[in-house]
């Protein structure tokens, strides 16, 4: 373990001004205050935050990150409080103690949960105060370190994606490069051990056999930048076998296609010096066709900028070679803690490469749970990247394969809203275009334009998905609402009384609903029913029949005859969200249908001769008289279902496919559900307009010589 005076002076070393008091103090304190607790390894458990301090110090960090990194398990793991930490260290080191904290109230949730709660807390304080983000991630990268000695290998698994997923991206936003490495590889070694184990066989192959080629590079590229008049520092790095694995994946590449498994870097003076190296390099050797970047003049959001290029180098290597200032490669190595933010006392959300963190704030705001915050914010935390333009020349970063989607998100959450199209490159282009690094994209917006729910199928930022599920769960509760209100109001006619706002509270009390809209929404939704809302209200009608009920030998009959007059109108639903058409008998406009409440989608339409319905004649409260209004807003087609029996010989699928395009039928599914020598039985789902379109198909179906037989199907 790292002693009191060791610690001590490894801060003074760094930072002489540092409170050698306030070290001191918390060193003793974060000691007594674990006392004999052990860890898995058997080792005292205050040799963790010792050790998580010590990686801290090799940061170069703070005063107040060092004590905050020797106390940050103490109000977790022993008896001492937030006012403890407090009264004895004062209200910053508290803040951050509290910000590293997991909340200690969330037993009773699953692991899950306890994770997406763990990571908003995390997200908020991190936001207040990068250095909460710096002890964090110290705190993951020990226990990483140790995790073999866990016995329990769910637990050891568990810990390691989730580091894969949340610690080593946070890690690369800040631009702890090094830091982000160790934690993919210790965690890449518990996912898959195996592949990792080949990539450090085959790079300690390589290491052995190229023991005497990599010096002789490495003074090759220096003599040939110096004989061009430039001196510079040159040295190489092997990339981790992580981030081997992933390239080869990703790429779908073999182990010897690999150009970058050995980088070399090389460090100069000036920015000018930067462009001067590049020159002599692409000047001395073959460049590699697609290998060029420069993230000099678009840096990183973290912050990183250098040039990186490939080439095959001397004695004819494929070499991937990193050219920065020594200012760039100080950023480089240690991200965030290099530039001494947190002395100025300030927010750390401002400047370009603290952009993301913002982000992550607006999904916290757009989430609907902190199980979706989490799955967002995963999202947003991507490592591959593409730089796009807007009209003024203004950089948006974007993960690789966003759409324009994205793009309008990224640049303000009002212009996704709105976004009726896009232009990109000058050329008008689909909103699910995907973009490509340099496109330069001009977003079209209408005041009249929404989010559309088919939105989330092609968006790939958390942003963006968080906002559109949000627009999506406020409609969705809006039409709850109001098909629950029309389900009470007739409930409550039937038995000869008015379902009214005084009514409304009397229920919200007995069902725990914050509001009356709320107890509307549970009832659109089918989680309530309107007979169980009426009984709270009015006990004595339990065991009265309502008018429904007296009335049911004749409520089907009486449902068929009105099928074609008003029903009860349902406007402004937006497809998928309220309502819904049954799977089992496909109705279509023409066909006489009824409204049943189903939980949790709303009202699923059925024909009126549906079988299906006989499972729902116990709840006549779900049944709502619903009919067709087909107008210019409703969708021009509708899908319906036939069952097909063809000769099986050659052609009869042809021609089946034939009649149906001739019909102005459009065929969304085709399965074949039975076959013999002779036939086969198909089921088809096909586009039609109305119930009179599907039957002039089938007629022109049942005149093709080889279709044998062909009717609507029916479930």
């Amino acid at each position: 373990m790292i002693r009191q005076f060791e610690l001590v002076e490894r801060v003074k070393a760094y930072d002489p001004s540092a409170d050698e008091h306030v070290l001191n103090r918390g060193y003793v304190f974060a000691m007594r205050a674990h006392g004999t607790q052990k860890r898995a390894n058997g080792d005292p458990y205050f040799s963790h935050p010792l050790e998580v301090a010590g990686i801290l110090t090799g940061y170069r960090l703070d005063t107040a990150s060092i004590v905050t990194a020797l106390l940050h398990d103490t109000i977790e793991d022993t008896g001492i409080t937030l006012d403890d930490i407090e009264l004895f260290f004062g209200e910053e080191i508290a803040r951050l103690v509290d910000g590293v904290t997991k909340l200690n109230r969330i037993e009773l949730q699953s692991e899950r949960a306890k994770q997406a709660e763990n990571f908003r807390k995390l997200v908020l304080a991190m936001s207040q105060d990068i250095r909460v983000l710096l002890v964090k991630l110290a705190d993951r990268l020990h226990n990483m370190r140790t995790l073999c000695f866990i016995d329990n290998p769910e637990k050891r698994q568990r810990i390691a994606k989730e580091t894969m997923e949340i610690y080593a991206p946070l890690a690369e936003r800040i631009g702890m490069q090094e830091m982000k490495g160790e934690l993919e590889d210790l965690a890449f070694a518990e996912l898959n051990e195996h592949g990792r184990d080949s990539i450090v066989a085959r790079l300690k192959f390589l290491r052995d056999k190229g023991e005497e080629i990599i010096p002789r590079i490495i003074s090759q590229l220096r003599d040939t930048l110096s004989n061009n008049g430039l001196n510079a520092e040159v040295y190489g790095r092997e990339k981790s076998p992580y981030s081997i694995w992933r390239k080869m994946q990703h790429n779908n590449l073999n182990f010897e296609q690999l150009c970058d498994i050995m980088a070399f870097r090389v460090i100069v003076d000036t920015v000018e010096d930067c462009y001067r190296a590049l020159g002599i390099v692409h000047g001395s050797y073959p460049v590699i066709p697609g290998r060029f970047k420069d993230y000099i003049s678009v840096p990183k959001p973290n912050g990183y900028r250098s040039l990186h290029t490939g080439v095959f180098g001397p004695e004819r290597q494929r070499i991937e070679i990193q050219i920065r200032t020594r200012d760039m490669h100080e950023v480089a190595e240690f991200g965030v803690a290099a530039h001494w933010h947190y002395k100025q006392g300030g927010s750390l959300t401002d400047g370009r490469q603290y952009q993301w963190i913002r982000h992550l704030l607006d999904i916290l705001d757009q989430a609907g749970s902190a199980g979706d915050f989490l799955d967002n914010a995963k999202l947003q935390m991507f490592a591959d990247e593409v730089f796009c333009f807007t009209p003024k020349g203004d950089l948006i970063t974007l993960p690789a394969g966003a759409t324009t989607i994205d793009f309008a998100y990224a640049v303000h959450s009002e212009i996704g809203d709105h976004c009726v199209g896009a232009k990109i490159n000058g050329k008008m282009m689909p909103l699910r275009t995907v973009l490509a690094n340099g496109d330069q994209v001009e977003v079209l917006t209408s005041p009249a334009q929404t989010p559309s729910p088919t939105w989330e199928r092609f968006v790939i930022t958390g942003k963006a998905r968080a906002r559109i599920r949000r627009f999506v769960r406020t409609r969705e509760r809006e039409q709850y609402a109001q098909l629950g209100r029309s389900i009470l109001e007739k409930t409550f006619r039937e038995h000869a009384l008015q379902f009214s706002e005084k009514a409304g509270e009397e229920a919200i009390k007995a069902f725990k609903q914050a509001s009356v809209e709320d107890l509307c929404a549970q009832v659109g939704a089918g989680h309530l029913t309107a007979r169980t809302v009426l009984e709270s209200v009015y006990p004595s009608t339990k065991k009265r029949p309502s008018l429904y009920e007296r009335m049911m030998p004749r409520a089907r009959a009486k449902r068929a005859s009105k099928a074609d007059e008003g029903g009860v109108p349902i406007n402004g639903l937006i497809p998928g969200m309220a309502i819904h058409y049954a799977g089992c008998c496909h109705p279509l406009p023409g066909d006489r249908i009824v409204g049943v409440v189903t939980t949790g989608k709303g009202v699923t339409i059925h024909t009126i001769d549906c079988d299906s319905l006989d499972v729902y004649s116990d709840s006549p409260e779900r049944w709502i008289d619903v009919s067709w209004k087909v107008d210019a807003e409703s969708p021009s087609t509708y899908t319906g279902r036939i069952d097909v029996t063809v000769l099986n010989e050659p052609g009869s699928l042809g021609n089946l496919t034939t009649v149906i395009a001739r019909g102005e039928g459009n065929i969304t599914n085709l399965k074949i559900v039975n076959r013999t020598a002779q036939f086969f039985d198909i089921l088809v789902d096909v586009e039609v307009r109305d119930v009179k379109h599907l039957n002039e198909i089938l007629a022109a179906l049942r005149a093709t010589p080889s279709v044998t037989a062909v009717e609507r199907a029916r479930g």
